[in-house]
């Protein structure tokens, strides 16, 4: 067999190496969970290593509501039409985030919920933290009641903070109803 030059030798390298990282997710798998979509402004559906779909809520937040209903998407309500507005602005925007993050997240799971629900941080690859992203845009306010199972809860109190005091999103809305009290005024 004939000996290769070193110019013939370094490209079949690094065909080698080349052809090699573009599988390696084969091997190694891709970094977080894969999203299946986006149900609102602080929940997604995810699929786990077994091709199973979970839910996942929003570890430390609550973000406004979205319609749901064919009743509620037609409400003339004023409060209605505002709740949804920011619910989508707030959906839409964890899409964006979602997308970028290549359509997977990094879960830190600290609960679950009623519904059987994971109550999760969520994280990009690149390390965004979801919920901060909400709460420093003003869309989505800090969830108290359950704030002392949130390990970021001083990060997620900050961002808010911040919001506030600029008078971001929702906290530009003299009308807005927080998610919690909204649900339990007008939903039944």
């Amino acid at each position: 067999m004939e000996r290769l030059t070193k110019p013939v030798r370094f490209w079949l390298c690094a065909t080698i190496i080349i052809w090699g990282l573009m599988g390696c997710d084969r091997f190694i798998g891709n970094s977080g969970e894969a999203v299946e979509r986006v149900s609102d402004g602080d929940t997604l559906v995810v699929k786990d290593t077994n091709g199973k779909n979970f839910t996942v809520r929003f570890a430390c937040v609550d973000a406004p509501e979205i319609a749901h209903t064919n009743k509620e998407k037609q409400s003339k309500r004023s409060s209605d039409r505002n709740q949804f507005t920011w619910g989508v602005k707030a959906q839409e925007r964890v899409q964006q985030l979602v997308q970028q993050g290549g359509d997977r997240v990094t879960l830190n799971i600290t609960d679950s919920d009623r519904y059987g629900r994971k109550i999760a941080e969520v994280r990009l690859k690149n390390g965004t933290f979801v919920q901060q992203v909400l709460l420093q845009e003003g869309l989505a306010k800090v969830y108290r009641p359950y704030l002392n199972k949130c390990p970021s809860k001083d990060l997620v109190q900050q961002a808010e903070a911040e919001a506030k005091e600029q008078r971001l999103g929702i906290w530009s809305d003299t009308k807005f109803v927080n998610p919690w009290e909204y649900r339990s005024l007008y939903k039944k």
